[in-house]
């Protein structure tokens, strides 16, 4: 697989700052080229042209289709990560989570 490239986003992008962390340490455990950030709501807009993948915390759910009708153009990927994997900071599970979405999106 080429890079591929996760945005998270939640509030002020705190928890999802640890999530991308430990969703980059698993990527690099694996050998996978992964870019991973975290962002708030505010600076997602500026990120499309350049991710794959867009994942919101739990609590932006109701965001999902509006994000995903702003992601459309740049065909960027848009999800809400399970609440088990964003409680747990489970990066290995995110990971996971972000690859069959681009999967999915594929076939």
């Amino acid at each position: 697989m080429e890079n591929v490239n996760i945005l998270l986003c939640c509030g002020a992008g705190m928890s999802s700052g640890f999530s991308a962390q430990k969703t980059r340490k698993a990527a690099k455990k694996r050998g996978l080229t992964a870019t991973v950030e975290a962002r708030s709501e505010s600076e997602v807009a500026q990120y499309l042209p350049t991710i794959d993948v867009l994942l919101l915390g739990p609590h932006y759910a109701a965001f999902k289709d509006e994000m995903a009708e702003t992601a459309r153009p740049h065909n960027v990927v848009v999800n809400v990560i399970p609440q088990d994997i964003y409680g747990m900071l489970d990066g290995d599970g995110l990971l996971d989570f972000a690859l069959a979405q681009l999967a999915t999106a594929k076939s």
